[in-house]
C-alpha cells in the first residue's frame, strides 16, 4: 500500500499543508502568506469573516495585504509546500554530503 505523500514532511511544513486544508487556501495563497512572515497559528485568528461581517475572507485580505507590500497580485512563480520541504531536504543532504567530502579530504 502506497504512503501518503505528506507523512514525511517536517512539522513546520506539515502545519502549513493542515493550514491550507483548514482555511481552504491555495498553493499561491500559502506562498503569499509566508512571505508576509505569517505563521500558520495565525491564520486563525485573521480567519474569522464569518464571526465578524465587516472582515474580508482570508484569501482575499493576504491578496490585498500581498499587493500592497510586493506591488503585483501573485508570486511570479508559485512553489507548493511539498516542493519547498523537498528542496529543503536536498540542500541539507547536499551539506551534508559537503561535510563528509571536506572531512575526509583531510
Amino acid at each position: 500500500m502506497p504512503e501518503k505523500p505528506n507523512s514525511k514532511l517536517p512539522a513546520k511544513y506539515q502545519e502549513w499543508v493542515d493550514g491550507r486544508k483548514r482555511h481552504r487556501l491555495s498553493h499561491p495563497h500559502i506562498q503569499m502568506a509566508r512571505e508576509l512572515g505569517f505563521l500558520p497559528k495565525s491564520l486563525r485568528k485573521i480567519d474569522d469573516h464569518d464571526q465578524k461581517p465587516w472582515k474580508a475572507p482570508l484569501s482575499v485580505y493576504i491578496e490585498e495585504l500581498y499587493f500592497k507590500k510586493f506591488g503585483r497580485a501573485r508570486p511570479e512563480k508559485v512553489i507548493t509546500i511539498e516542493e519547498t520541504a523537498t528542496r529543503a531536504q536536498q540542500k541539507k543532504t547536499d551539506r551534508n554530503k559537503q561535510k563528509v567530502a571536506r572531512h575526509h579530504s583531510k
